[in-house]
Protein backbone atom coordinates (compact mmCIF):
# COMPACT_ATOMS: atom_id res chain seq x y z
CA UNK A 1 0.00 0.00 0.00
CA UNK A 2 2.91 1.80 1.01
CA UNK A 3 4.33 1.83 -2.62
CA UNK A 4 0.74 2.53 -4.23
CA UNK A 5 0.58 5.79 -2.45
CA UNK A 6 3.95 6.88 -3.57
CA UNK A 7 3.31 5.87 -7.24
CA UNK A 8 0.01 7.86 -7.09
CA UNK A 9 1.24 10.80 -5.41
CA UNK A 10 4.01 10.90 -7.96
CA UNK A 11 1.87 10.73 -10.92
CA UNK A 12 -1.16 13.13 -9.37
CA UNK A 13 -1.49 16.10 -11.39
CA UNK A 14 0.85 14.51 -14.42
CA UNK A 15 -0.16 13.97 -17.78
CA UNK A 16 -0.63 10.27 -18.01
CA UNK A 17 1.96 8.07 -20.13
CA UNK A 18 0.31 6.58 -23.53
CA UNK A 19 1.81 2.95 -23.65
CA UNK A 20 2.06 1.79 -27.16
CA UNK A 21 4.67 -0.40 -27.07
CA UNK A 22 8.11 -2.16 -24.94
CA UNK A 23 9.83 0.66 -25.45
CA UNK A 24 7.62 2.72 -23.83
CA UNK A 25 7.51 0.67 -21.12
CA UNK A 26 11.05 0.65 -20.98
CA UNK A 27 11.47 4.40 -21.11
CA UNK A 28 9.19 4.73 -17.71
CA UNK A 29 11.38 5.73 -15.02
CA UNK A 30 10.70 3.06 -12.44
CA UNK A 31 11.06 0.36 -14.89
CA UNK A 32 14.65 1.94 -16.25
CA UNK A 33 15.95 1.55 -12.54
CA UNK A 34 15.25 -2.05 -12.42
CA UNK A 35 17.89 -2.82 -14.75
CA UNK A 36 20.53 -1.65 -11.91
CA UNK A 37 18.45 -3.49 -9.48
CA UNK A 38 20.66 -6.75 -7.85
CA UNK A 39 17.29 -8.78 -7.26
CA UNK A 40 14.20 -9.60 -9.43
CA UNK A 41 11.66 -7.36 -9.18
CA UNK A 42 7.88 -8.08 -10.85
CA UNK A 43 6.06 -4.54 -11.10
CA UNK A 44 2.67 -4.12 -13.09
CA UNK A 45 1.49 -1.09 -15.11
CA UNK A 46 -2.19 -0.57 -14.37
CA UNK A 47 -3.71 0.91 -17.40
CA UNK A 48 -6.52 2.94 -18.14
CA UNK A 49 -8.97 2.10 -21.13
CA UNK A 50 -6.54 4.01 -23.16
CA UNK A 51 -3.72 2.58 -22.26
CA UNK A 52 -2.55 5.12 -20.08
CA UNK A 53 -0.59 4.57 -16.94
CA UNK A 54 -2.44 5.23 -13.97
CA UNK A 55 0.08 3.32 -11.64
CA UNK A 56 3.29 1.32 -11.12
CA UNK A 57 2.84 -1.21 -8.39
CA UNK A 58 5.68 -3.36 -7.20
CA UNK A 59 4.51 -6.60 -6.74
CA UNK A 60 7.09 -9.19 -5.38
CA UNK A 61 11.00 -8.78 -4.57
CA UNK A 62 12.74 -11.80 -4.94
CA UNK A 63 16.18 -13.04 -4.93
CA UNK A 64 18.80 -12.38 -7.46
CA UNK A 65 17.11 -15.38 -10.00
CA UNK A 66 13.92 -15.63 -8.60
CA UNK A 67 10.68 -13.92 -7.64
CA UNK A 68 7.64 -15.43 -6.92
CA UNK A 69 4.37 -14.27 -8.03
CA UNK A 70 1.28 -15.51 -7.65
CA UNK A 71 -2.32 -14.23 -9.83
CA UNK A 72 -4.11 -13.24 -6.50
CA UNK A 73 -1.01 -10.66 -5.74
CA UNK A 74 -1.18 -9.32 -9.65
CA UNK A 75 -4.84 -8.38 -9.94
CA UNK A 76 -5.59 -7.31 -6.62
CA UNK A 77 -3.74 -3.75 -6.97
CA UNK A 78 -5.68 -4.10 -11.00
CA UNK A 79 -9.23 -4.58 -9.26
CA UNK A 80 -8.83 -2.44 -6.42
CA UNK A 81 -7.75 0.95 -9.11
CA UNK A 82 -10.25 -0.39 -11.18
CA UNK A 83 -7.39 -0.87 -13.64
CA UNK A 84 -8.95 -1.53 -17.26
CA UNK A 85 -5.85 -3.70 -18.56
CA UNK A 86 -2.17 -4.32 -17.22
CA UNK A 87 1.89 -5.01 -18.32
CA UNK A 88 3.86 -7.20 -16.51
CA UNK A 89 7.37 -6.12 -16.45
CA UNK A 90 10.53 -7.60 -14.14
CA UNK A 91 14.04 -7.69 -14.54
CA UNK A 92 16.47 -10.52 -14.87
CA UNK A 93 19.49 -9.15 -12.44
CA UNK A 94 21.83 -11.83 -14.86
CA UNK A 95 21.95 -9.13 -17.18
CA UNK A 96 20.32 -11.36 -20.22
CA UNK A 97 16.64 -10.34 -20.65
CA UNK A 98 15.62 -13.58 -22.40
CA UNK A 99 13.08 -15.13 -20.72
CA UNK A 100 12.63 -18.10 -18.58
CA UNK A 101 10.29 -21.07 -18.64
CA UNK A 102 8.72 -20.10 -15.56
CA UNK A 103 8.43 -16.58 -17.21
CA UNK A 104 6.51 -18.08 -19.85
CA UNK A 105 4.42 -20.14 -17.92
CA UNK A 106 3.45 -17.21 -15.65
CA UNK A 107 2.69 -15.60 -18.22
CA UNK A 108 0.14 -17.55 -19.71
CA UNK A 109 -1.63 -18.62 -16.16
CA UNK A 110 -1.74 -14.31 -15.62
CA UNK A 111 -3.20 -14.05 -18.98
CA UNK A 112 -5.47 -16.86 -18.84
CA UNK A 113 -6.99 -15.28 -15.03
CA UNK A 114 -7.02 -11.74 -16.38
CA UNK A 115 -9.64 -13.20 -19.12
CA UNK A 116 -11.42 -14.33 -16.50
CA UNK A 117 -11.68 -11.12 -14.49
CA UNK A 118 -12.46 -9.19 -17.70
CA UNK A 119 -8.52 -7.11 -17.18
CA UNK A 120 -6.68 -8.10 -20.43
CA UNK A 121 -2.77 -8.85 -19.59
CA UNK A 122 -1.16 -6.60 -22.88
CA UNK A 123 2.50 -7.59 -22.29
CA UNK A 124 4.82 -8.65 -20.17
CA UNK A 125 8.37 -6.91 -20.33
CA UNK A 126 11.67 -8.26 -19.36
CA UNK A 127 14.15 -5.63 -18.73
CA UNK A 128 17.86 -6.41 -18.15
CA UNK A 129 21.46 -4.75 -18.45
CA UNK A 130 21.85 -6.07 -21.70
CA UNK A 131 18.27 -4.99 -23.32
CA UNK A 132 14.09 -5.46 -23.33
CA UNK A 133 12.41 -8.32 -24.37
CA UNK A 134 8.72 -8.18 -24.92
CA UNK A 135 6.96 -11.20 -24.97
CA UNK A 136 3.84 -10.08 -27.06
CA UNK A 137 6.55 -8.98 -29.78
CA UNK A 138 7.61 -12.30 -29.86
CA UNK A 139 4.13 -13.80 -29.92
CA UNK A 140 4.90 -15.90 -26.75
CA UNK A 141 1.81 -14.37 -24.83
Amino acid sequence: MYVRELTTRRYKNKPPTPIRGPDDVASIPAIRRLTRSKREHFVILLLNARHEVDAVETVSIGSLNASIVHPREIFLPAILASAASIICCHNHPSGDPEPSEEDLSITKRLVQCGEMLGIGVLDHVIVARRGVVSLRSRQLL
